[in-house]
């Protein structure tokens, strides 16, 4: 009996630190939410108030995350009665101390800026001290489809999958697909996942013009891009067997006396009178080694 009971003691310690493991192994990083401020001091309105909330949101949603609220962080700083944590204005020291305070990795601080219902947050994840990443947030009034809260959150702690997709719909089989430059292959629903913002995007086949586009790829959404490729026109008369020339040759008979049957005979002729004259001149030339010249080809 007791030797079970030791058996099972000893299972429910490994359980518990099988269980423990696999928690800290599913929040590997602690985020806290310092309290936004406005010109030096906590902005405690109903506006920045829902922000922070979004904001929240959208870091707990991150794997392997975890996050202790702006509210969380408050009240810690009111029980340490250190209310200078509340607007560190990005002071490395500051922030440090803050971290420690809520058990923090990563302490993300912000500033809001702007007039009525339109505003700009600037945010920033800090580490040890060390300002990991900055960036802005714009709130109310038109803005990029950059993502809001989630895509802030995302630039901030995950950068890598600040992403977006397009679905390419072409319309001609064996096309490829390069962006920005490089060859990409797509997904077999013809999907691509590129980095958010402005893409080359260049569509290619032998027998058809080029498809060239610059296409904006917002954050976690997917574009639907339709590529109707045309045909080189070329291509199009080869295919359906009609000539592309149309060009005549025409032979045209040259005159009586370039014809063979004319000037093979005159060279012949020729020939024959010019072998004459040579002969004749070679036997009446007089023999000897000299002769005078008296007209009668006395020999000297």
């Amino acid at each position: 009996m007791l030797k079970a009971t030791t058996i099972l003691i000893a299972a429910g310690i490994a359980s518990g630190a099988i269980l423990t493991q696999a928690a800290t192994a599913h929040a590997e990083r602690v985020v806290a939410i310092a309290p936004l401020s406005t010109l030096g001091a906590e902005d405690t309105s109903a506006g920045t108030k829902q922000l922070i909330a979004q904001i929240e949101a959208a870091v707990a949603a991150l794997p392997a995350t975890k996050v202790v609220r702006a509210a969380q962080v408050a009240e810690a700083i009111k029980k340490a009665k250190k209310p200078q944590l509340r607007a560190c204005e990005g002071d490395a020291a500051c922030l440090t101390e803050l971290a420690s305070l809520v058990g923090a990795q990563i302490v993300i601080s912000g500033e809001v800026g702007g007039l009525g219902e339109s505003k700009v947050v600037y945010l920033a994840a800090t580490e040890n001290g060390k300002e990991l990443r900055s960036t802005t947030l714009a709130v109310g009034g038109k803005t990029e489809d950059d993502g809001g809260p989630a895509g802030a959150a995302v630039r901030l702690l995950d950068p890598d999958n600040y992403r977006g997709t397009l679905r390419f719909a072409i319309d001609v089989t064996g096309a490829t697909i390069y962006v920005n430059g490089s060859k990409a292959q797509p997904s077999p629903r013809g999907e691509l996942v590129l980095p958010v913002g402005a893409q080359a995007i260049r569509v290619t086949h032998p027998e058809y013009h080029d498809f060239v586009r610059f296409i904006d790829v917002p954050f976690g959404k997917t574009t639907d891009v339709a590529v109707g490729l045309q045909q080189y026109p070329i291509i199009e008369h080869d295919l359906q067997g009609k000539p592309v020339s149309r060009d005549r040759i025409e032979y045209v008979k040259p005159p009586v006396w370039r014809r063979w049957y004319v000037v093979g005979p005159a060279a012949v002729g020729l020939a024959i009178v010019t072998a004459i004259v040579v002969s004749y001149a070679v036997h009446d030339f007089p023999g000897g080694n000299c002769r005078k010249l008296d007209g009668k080809g006395t020999p000297c």
